[in-house]
């Protein structure tokens, strides 16, 4: 049987082949596909960046609904699905954010991209506080008319954020 350990030996060709490859968008043109297909990988190494874009090729990447607790800073800052580090740790001590390792990353993260700021509190233990929203995929219906995104907008513009000491 070919499936027997140690059996590396074949003694015929592959019996089917593939006539086309595998197109992952080919009955799924959804924008969340889309979304995932224009996806780039930054801030990884080259043997995690394979294995995302292996992912995303044979449609076996899924997003992430809520954000991960990150592994270095033990916040809920891992926004990217099948990483264990946060953008900014990553960052700052310069390993691959999916593995941990010390290897050369392919596409760097850009420094004024964090989307975290790191603020030391009372006691002196450093926390981190999100300064965007997440940007995970919001359910919005396109029914809306633009009377009322006018009236949201308004409404936005005369709240007041403040930051609050505890």
């Amino acid at each position: 049987m070919s499936s027997e350990r140690g059996n590396v030996s074949r003694t015929r060709p592959q019996r089917y082949q593939n006539t086309r490859a595998f197109r992952n968008d080919k009955y799924d043109t959804s924008a969340r596909r889309k979304k995932i297909n224009a996806k780039l990988h930054d801030g990884v190494c080259q043997h995690c960046k394979g294995i995302l874009e292996w992912r995303v090729k044979f449609n076996k990447y899924k997003p992430l609904t809520k954000p991960k607790k990150c592994v270095k800073c033990l916040q809920k800052t891992v926004k990217e699905p099948y990483h264990s580090i946060c953008r900014p740790c990553a960052g700052k001590l310069e390993i691959c954010a999916k593995c941990g390792k010390k290897e050369e990353i392919v596409i760097p993260i850009d420094k004024g991209q964090d989307r975290a700021e790191i603020v030391t509190t009372k006691n002196g233990q450093e926390s981190r506080e999100l300064d965007d929203e997440l940007d995970f995929d919001a359910n919005l219906s396109s029914k809306d008319s633009d009377e009322d995104t006018d009236v949201l907008e308004e409404q936005f513009k005369c709240m007041n954020f403040e930051r609050t000491e505890i």
